[in-house]
Order: structure tokens, then C-alpha cells, then sequence
């Protein structure tokens, strides 16, 4: 008797114990926003208190009107969402056309290819300016001539990027290849198969690729830095370091600069968390 009540007991521990650590790592993992967002509403003085509050006494708004109006938040803004959106543009339509390559036609070599693009992933860690190619990236855009303008930031997104290929190719790979066999027989041509079949069935992957390709666009702060000298052409990172440079003593301000910063990649991923999830669960699944 005992066997069988010892196992109850453990059965319903268990999603008790899941729940618990399970919040309290959504608490660890949020705990810097809300300490970001207490910060950018409290005064200069209540800063100054020790310990420091968890909430703020008085609440001052004012801190998001004042930091915003510190630099050309508007400007940097406007050059990041250009910069953001010719990112996922970029990416979506190279990264898709090349995974269909990989995954939905039939050539010698395919499989074997693929490797290498699997293990330049370790090379392309960071997207889109990464430490190993940085130099030789650099040093030919400005043979080119292309320093202080947005095209070597823009250009690389439209030659693939490894992981991006990866994640779309495993999605594809689980689409039936009898769609594509019946298209064919209708009298579909490649081009048609791809436009009006896959990318239909593969849009959650490619909101992913979106996604993760737009954020780190926003928050890409190596790129401009290398490639622009000119001051009006800064994006919203750079314009954060900028801050911190000039006001470094006023955390309130800089941490309400921050939450506007990051607050548009929050909503973002809010409203496509569905598509986002379902992209991943799906992704190498038959």
C-alpha cells in the first residue's frame, strides 16, 4: 500500500515543484526590467536613498520626456526602424530562397554542402558584425568606399545568414513532398512551388527569422560603431552610449531612455509570440 501512495504523492509533486521553479526563474529572468523600469520612475534624490526602494515614493514620468528630449531620439529612432526593416527584408528573402535549396529540390551534393554550412554557424555567431570577420568585413567595404553609410550593414543580410538557413531547412524538411509532386504534375514550375506552396506553409519560421533578425538589428550596437562616423546617422544603441557618456551620474534618465529603447522589441514579440513559439516547436518535426 505504501508503493502505490508514495507514487501519488510524487505524481502531484511534481507539477507543484515544476510551477514553483518555473516562476521563480520567470522572476530571476524579469527582476532586471522591473528593477530598469522602478529606476526610470523615481527622482534623482530617491536614488540617492540606502537601501534603495523597491518602489518608487513618487512616481516621476517626466524622466521619459526629459531623456528622450537629451538627444535626437527621434532621429536615431527613425535610422534604426530603416536599418531594422531592410534587416528582416533582407534576411527573410535570402535565408528562405537558399533553405528551399537545401531542403525542397533534389541536386548532387546537397547533403554534403550542407556541413559546411552547419559549422560556418560557429564563425557567425554574431549577427550581423561578428569579431572573426570583422577586419577583412571592414577593410573591403571600405575599399568600396562604403564607410559612413548603412549599406555595409544592410548588404550582408541579403547573402544568408547560417543559422537562419538551418532553422528554415528543418521547417521545410516536415512539409509533405507530395505538394511539391502535385504542383509539378499540375504544371507548376519551381518558381511557383516556392511562391504560391512553401512559403505559405512556412510563414511561422519565417516570422522567427524576422524576428530574431529585427532584434538584433535594434540592438546592434558593433556595426554602427565600425561603419558610421557621421553623428545623424546613429542608431538608438549608439545613441544609449552616447548617453551614458554625457549623463552617466543620472541613472534614472538613462534607464527611462532604456525602457523607451527596448520597449517596441517587447511589444513586438507580445503580439507574434504565437507565430514566434510555433515556429520553434515545429521546426525538425515530421
Amino acid at each position: 500500500m505504501e508503493g502505490p501512495i508514495q507514487t501519488k504523492r510524487s505524481a502531484s509533486l511534481q507539477p507543484l515543484l515544476s510551477r514553483i521553479f518555473l516562476i521563480g526563474m520567470s522572476l530571476f529572468y524579469i527582476s532586471p526590467m522591473y528593477w530598469m523600469l522602478v529606476t526610470a520612475l523615481k527622482s534623482d534624490r530617491e536614488l540617492a536613498n540606502f537601501p534603495p526602494t523597491l518602489w518608487p515614493h513618487e512616481i516621476v514620468w517626466q524622466n521619459f520626456d526629459q531623456a528622450t528630449r537629451t538627444f535626437p531620439f527621434l532621429s536615431y529612432l527613425e535610422n534604426t526602424i530603416f536599418y531594422a526593416a531592410l534587416t528582416v527584408l533582407g534576411s527573410v528573402l535570402s535565408n528562405f530562397v537558399i533553405a528551399y535549396g537545401f531542403s525542397r529540390i533534389k541536386w548532387t551534393g546537397r547533403d554534403l554542402l550542407f556541413y559546411p554550412v552547419i559549422a560556418s554557424i560557429f564563425i557567425f555567431i554574431q549577427f550581423p558584425v561578428n569579431p572573426i570577420t570583422m577586419v577583412p568585413m571592414f577593410s573591403f567595404f571600405a575599399r568600396l568606399g562604403l564607410v559612413n553609410s548603412f549599406l555595409p550593414l544592410i548588404l550582408p543580410t541579403f547573402f544568408g545568414n547560417p543559422f537562419f538557413i538551418f532553422l528554415l531547412r528543418q521547417f521545410m524538411l516536415q512539409i509533405p513532398a507530395d505538394l511539391s509532386e502535385a504542383a509539378r504534375i499540375d504544371g507548376a514550375n519551381e518558381f511557383q512551388i516556392m511562391y504560391r506552396i512553401i512559403l505559405p506553409l512556412a510563414r511561422p519560421a519565417l516570422v522567427v527569422v524576422g524576428l530574431l533578425a529585427g532584434v538584433n538589428a535594434w540592438n546592434d550596437f558593433l556595426g554602427p560603431l565600425m561603419y558610421l562616423n557621421d553623428s545623424s546617422k546613429y542608431m538608438l544603441a549608439l545613441g544609449l552610449a552616447e548617453f551614458t557618456g554625457l549623463y552617466s551620474s543620472q541613472w534614472h534618465l538613462l534607464m527611462a531612455a532604456s525602457a523607451v529603447v527596448i520597449a517596441p522589441v517587447v511589444l513586438l514579440f507580445f503580439f507574434a509570440q504565437k507565430y514566434f513559439i510555433e515556429g520553434i516547436t515545429l521546426t525538425g518535426t515530421k
